[in-house]
This record gives structure tokens, C-alpha cells and sequence, in this order.
């Protein structure tokens, strides 16, 4: 009798006992994957810094493509032909890519389905029925996302196997192992993380895909953006121009000493990046609960949206916020550190960043270098907030060639 009374009084405490332990070990797997993921970011990041190839291997043949566009003597849509040239870009100095994207009608039919993928994203984020997996995918935005998704997948499939295929010829192999740098795509092939171990192939695409679009589609609306507070402010293009004329004469080929020593078109790149976040906002999981100045708070585990464009266009961090002034980026200017967010920031910061911006540098410079820009006073564009900043009417602009 005492047995089974001893036996009943224990029962409880052991089902409590086993769930601790189950609870121990969920947390514990937990923090292994969170410390995981932190590992392979910072390998990511640091595998980075060997990336990318010279400057002076970037902007393929687009400067001809324009001035044959502009001898038509018509306003021209830059955001079509910049999207090309930084998907072009990207694929060379990332992918080892070896053909002409203007060319190649399965890279446009990628472009298209970004654009698509941006507009149903936004679409879909506005519709409460469509936030349910199922629902979404019997409507008829869920079937084109997936056609787009597939376009977009099939694309960085067919870059990953060809690449791939290239590397199995023992001539390519032992160029790229002579190589300083390595490509990105490379880099991932070839990489080991901390373990020994190699990406796997799920690893790779994940990576390609986020480089290749954040590569191109945010560059491309930051350049295009540029180019068009450029053509409307032109003391500003002009004082740039002379900066980047005494820095490359009427030459073409920029290193990357040059793309620090221009210290005034950078000024005012940033301050276009300011007015036209690529990015207009990024979403977050709060890890931690937060507690504003004023009191209200929000728990962890929520999901927040922060406007970056709103931060950059608040004036009480930006006083004439609508002003475009690149003084405000001068070397001595003073500022919050997280007031300027073109790239996001902390730990889930944008990792291909240093591109991005070095990229901008390239293309303002050698544009400015050839042509000057004006704005169409019958088109101006009107910016609507997509996965990037783009154009409800497109960003039209004349570029007068200068040579």
C-alpha cells in the first residue's frame, strides 16, 4: 500500500522532470541553430571581402549601347537599360558569366519576373486573405508568383550548373586557383565552413538567388535614382564631373584607388540614396522586447516593418529633409550612426554593401564622364514603395553626349 501511494506521489514529478528536460533541450537546439546561422553569416562576410574583380572589368559596353539609344534624340526609360547593365554586372563579376545579357532573352525574362515577384510581394502583404498559403496559392496572383518563382529559380539553376560544368574542365580549374580573387559563385564552390564541411547545393542557390537579385534590382534603383537627382540638380553634376574629370582625364579605366578619391560625387550619391531609399523598408522579428522614449512598448517575437524611407525623410533627424544637400555627408559632418540605413543595418545588414556602393561609383563616373544629364519636365517620375524604390511612370531622362 505505502509502495503504490510513493509510486502516485512521484508520477507528477517525473512527467514534470521529463518536461523540463524536453524543454532544455528545444532551447538548447535553439540557441545551436541561431549560433549556426550567425557562423555561416560571418563566414559569408568575410568570404566576401575577396569579392569582386577590378573596377575596371564592370559597365560592359553599356556607354555604347546609350549613345546609340540617345541618337534618337528622344527622352529615355533609364531603369530598363540600368537593370540590365547591373544584372550584366553582377553576373560577370559574381558568376563568372561569359555571355552578353542584352542579348540573352532568359536573363530579360529574369528581369520580368523580379518585377513581377516585386509587384505580387507588395500586392500580397496588402490582402488579409492572402496572407494564408493556400488561399494564396489557388488565386491567380499565387499561380503567378509561382510561374515567376520558377523563372527566377530556373535562371540561378542554369548559372550554378554551367559554372559548375566549367569547373569539371581541369584548364578553368587551374586558372581559378591561380586567380587573387575568386568570383562569388566561386567562392561558394569552393568554400568550407567552419566545419570542413562544403555548401550544399540548397546553401548555394539560396545564396546565389539573394546575390543576384540584391545585386541587381536594389543597385539598379539606387543608380537610376542618382542619375535622375543628378539631372535635376545640375551645379551638383557639374561639380562632380569636374571632380571625376580630374581624376580619370577623358580615359574610361578606373581602379579601385580611384573609387576613393571622389570624395564629393560620393557626397552625393549618399545624399540620392537618402531621398531615394533602394530599399524603402525591411522587416524584422524583435528578439527582445523594446520600449520606446515615450513609454509604449512591443514584445519579443512581434514582427515590425521599418520605414527607412520615413527615416530618411523625418525632420527632426534631417532638418529640409525634401532638400537635396550633399554637405550633409561631408567628412566633418556629424550624425546618428543608424540615421543613414541605405543598406539596413547591425547584424542582418545588407553583405554586399561595399558592391553595391563601389558599383555606383563606377557607373556615375563614367556616365557623367560621356554624357550630361537633364530631366524630362513632361515625365517626372513618381516614386511608389516595391521590394525597391521604383517609378509608377518610370525615371525618363536626355543624356547629351559631351565627346
Amino acid at each position: 500500500m505505502s509502495v503504490s501511494a510513493f509510486s502516485l506521489t512521484r508520477f507528477p514529478s517525473g512527467i514534470s522532470g521529463l518536461l523540463q528536460v524536453a524543454f532544455l533541450l528545444i532551447l538548447l537546439l535553439l540557441l545551436f541553430k541561431a549560433a549556426q546561422l550567425y557562423l555561416h553569416r560571418q563566414w559569408l562576410l568575410k568570404a566576401v571581402q575577396q569579392f569582386p574583380c577590378p573596377p575596371s572589368h564592370w559597365l560592359f559596353g553599356h556607354k555604347d549601347k546609350w549613345e546609340k539609344l540617345i541618337s534618337q534624340d528622344s527622352p529615355l526609360e533609364v531603369f530598363q537599360h540600368v537593370s540590365l547593365m547591373t544584372l550584366d554586372s553582377i553576373m560577370k563579376c559574381a558568376f563568372s558569366y561569359q555571355g552578353n545579357i542584352q542579348l540573352d532573352r532568359s536573363s530579360q525574362s529574369y528581369i520580368q519576373a523580379i518585377g513581377d515577384l516585386n509587384n505580387l510581394f507588395f500586392s500580397r502583404v496588402r490582402n488579409v486573405f492572402h496572407q494564408n498559403d493556400t488561399i494564396y496559392s489557388l488565386s491567380s496572383n499565387g499561380r503567378l508568383s509561382k510561374y515567376a518563382s520558377n523563372l527566377a529559380h530556373e535562371h540561378t539553376d542554369q548559372v550554378i550548373k554551367q559554372r559548375k560544368a566549367q569547373l569539371q574542365n581541369e584548364s578553368e580549374l587551374e586558372k581559378v586557383r591561380r586567380q587573387r580573387r575568386l568570383d562569388f559563385l566561386d567562392i561558394l564552390l569552393f568554400a568550407r565552413t567552419e566545419d570542413g564541411s562544403s555548401l550544399s547545393d540548397k546553401d548555394v542557390r539560396a545564396e546565389v538567388d539573394t546575390f543576384m537579385f540584391e545585386g541587381h534590382d536594389t543597385t539598379a534603383s539606387g543608380i537610376s535614382w542618382i542619375l535622375y537627382a543628378l539631372a535635376t540638380h545640375p551645379t551638383h553634376q557639374k561639380k562632380c564631373r569636374e571632380e571625376v574629370q580630374s581624376l580619370l582625364g577623358d580615359g574610361s579605366s578606373v581602379t579601385w584607388d580611384h573609387l576613393d578619391q571622389m570624395p564629393y560625387t560620393t557626397m552625393c550619391i549618399k545624399e540620392a540614396l537618402r531621398l531615394y531609399s533602394p530599399v524603402p523598408a525591411v522587416v524584422r522579428e524583435l528578439s527582445k522586447p523594446v520600449t520606446f522614449p515615450d513609454g509604449r512598448s512591443l514584445p519579443k517575437g512581434i514582427i515590425v516593418t521599418l520605414s527607412i524611407y520615413a527615416l530618411h525623410h523625418n525632420s527632426k533627424v534631417w532638418p529640409n529633409p525634401e532638400v537635396f544637400d550633399p554637405s550633409r555627408f561631408a567628412p566633418d559632418s556629424t550624425r546618428h550612426s543608424h540615421s543613414f540605413l541605405p543598406f539596413s543595418g547591425g547584424s542582418r545588414n545588407c553583405i554586399g554593401k561595399q558592391f553595391a556602393m563601389n558599383e555606383m561609383k563606377v557607373a556615375v563616373a563614367l556616365t557623367l564622364l560621356r554624357f550630361e544629364l537633364l530631366p524630362d519636365p513632361t515625365r517626372v517620375p513618381i516614386p511608389i514603395p516595391r521590394l525597391v524604390l521604383k517609378s509608377k511612370n518610370g525615371i525618363h531622362l536626355r543624356l547629351r553626349k559631351l565627346h
